[in-house]
């Protein structure tokens, strides 16, 4: 199967789903997170790609890196502010179909009310269907975004030169959704 074949209304499955993050610390090295609350929905027509729609929502209080005092940086107004802003939101606007395997996915990204175009390539992963009937779709895919574009500025300069968070910021996703009857 291709993704020109699939039809229909997806919801994303959290507990198959990784939304994914990849900072520099210090330069030096990377660290990962990811966000465990989101809902996520899609109607896909492949062979109509302009018909097609997504919206995902992340509970940006679910971020977990691992490291609970970093965890709690990023919530706060240096960083997320959850308080303000709990959410952050990707409506797809534009779905391009590449071959049979990569759908290229545009939407607006917002987080913190600030709202960019970010392009998504997604590779598609297969279709199966799970012991409980259910038909699932898979897709990965990766992009990269400045963090400083939200307005997620916070920083601090290394006394060896340079900065103890990156800019770039490198968004992973594993995506599973179940097909809606």
């Amino acid at each position: 199967m291709s993704v020109k074949d699939l039809k229909g209304t997806y919801v994303l499955d959290p507990t198959h789903t990784s939304l994914a993050f990849v900072a520099r610390h210090a330069m030096v090295t990377k660290v990962r997170g990811q966000f465990g609350q989101f809902t996520g929905e899609a109607t896909v027509d492949g062979a109509n790609p302009a018909a097609t729609s997504l919206k995902v929502v992340i509970d940006v209080a679910s971020v977990s890196t691992g490291v609970a005092d970093r965890d709690a940086h990023l919530t706060s107004p240096d960083f997320f502010d959850v308080a303000t802003y709990p959410t952050m939101t990707f409506v797809g606007t534009g779905y391009e179909i590449v071959d049979d395997a990569t759908v290229r996915v545009t939407g607006d990204l917002t987080i913190k009310d600030v709202t960019r175009s970010v392009t998504i390539p997604l590779e598609y992963t297969g279709e199966a269907k799970d012991p409980f009937g259910n038909t699932r779709v898979g897709f990965e895919g990766r992009t990269e975004v400045s963090r400083k574009d939200f307005g997620l500025t916070w920083n601090a300069v290394l006394e060896t030169g340079g900065v103890l968070v990156s800019d770039k910021i490198v968004l992973e996703f594993d995506l599973s959704a179940i097909k809606q009857a």
